[in-house]
């Protein structure tokens, strides 16, 4: 318990570090220096040093959004088997409660923006809640593969030891499948390029940013370090299923797990330098690519398995 409590410190703290390696990359491909990789602390610190600032017109649901997203995130990563080691919480059907939990603070934040009665902000919360929509399709359509292979509904069932490397295995080439449809998840459960750009000021073409501009101070810094755990926790999916490997010592599989992330935050870099957004219109149809792998791959699993 004791090492995975530390392991559940260790990802809060390094979330913000590894976030800050999708701006070096970026920044390489631009030909730019960039900004330090510990810039999203040097931000935080700046944000939780200053005083929010609030509209008359909002309620206490403004307040409470920012608060609940952090909440929301922080607790997912408490179920998550952070470098193939047990989580600090499991239970049986984990899984579906943690896309329960990961929702309500994507409500959370929707409600806060409506809150502003900001037809901006509005607008930004109804692409954030039609958006995941489709991706937590896809999320389904992958439990129901790994349920199949392993029998449980855990997310310690999946990640933990070895069995990453079990799902290759078994199901072979098409767990590839799931690999892209879970990084196409991550791009769009973190707004990320080409869903959005979290770089652009152009309010009529913002997902998550447009949501959080009336937010300052604590509050905002309370957002981008929800962003930063829940990056963090997709990330960490698919960094799992990349480096499958069970290496036998605790120093190791995390050495391991750690390089299976930067892989990651380096392919979201490397994804936002090389891809532009999409337009609107586009972006469902794009999305959509992630639940027709994940059908693919479970439907050609099971046929294998027959």
């Amino acid at each position: 318990m004791i090492e995975s409590i530390l392991l559940w410190i260790f990802a809060v703290v390094t979330a913000p570090f590894f976030a800050g390696v999708i701006f070096k990359v970026k920044a390489f491909f631009g030909g730019r220096k960039g900004s330090p990789v510990l810039i999203n602390y040097y931000t935080l610190i700046k944000l939780f040093k200053k005083g929010s600032v609030y509209s008359t017109s909002t309620t206490f649901i403004f307040r409470l959004g920012p608060l609940v997203s952090l909440g929301s995130a922080a607790t997912a990563l408490l179920f998550l088997p952070i470098a193939g080691h047990l989580p600090v919480l499991s239970f049986n059907g984990d899984v579906i409660f943690i896309l329960y939990l990961l929702g309500i603070g994507r409500f959370f934040t929707i409600a806060a923006a409506m809150d502003t009665a900001s037809p901006f902000e509005g607008m930004g919360a109804a692409r954030e809640a039609y958006f995941p929509i489709i991706c937590e399709a896809s999320t389904f359509m992958i439990l129901i593969l790994f349920y199949r292979l392993t029998g449980d509904l855990n997310l310690a069932a999946y990640f933990s030891g070895g069995q990453p490397f079990g799902f290759w295995q078994t199901a072979g080439s098409p767990i590839l499948f799931v690999v892209i449809a879970f990084f196409i998840i991550l791009l769009t459960e973190n707004a990320r390029v080409p869903v959005d750009d979290p770089a652009t000021h152009l309010e009529l073409t913002m997902i998550h940013e447009v949501m959080v501009l009336d937010h300052s101070g604590p509050d905002l810094g309370c957002i981008e370090m929800g962003a930063f755990l829940k990056l963090f926790f997709y990330a960490s999916i698919v960094s799992r299923l990349i480096f499958p490997f069970e290496m036998g010592n605790a120093a190791f599989n995390l050495a391991l797990f750690s390089l299976g992330l930067l892989s990651v935050y380096v392919a979201v870099g490397v994804t936002e330098s090389v891809t532009a957004r999409y337009r609107m219109d586009r972006v469902p149809k794009f999305v959509l690519t992630s639940f027709a792998l994940a059908f693919f791959a479970t439907v050609i699993t099971l046929e294998f398995l027959k």
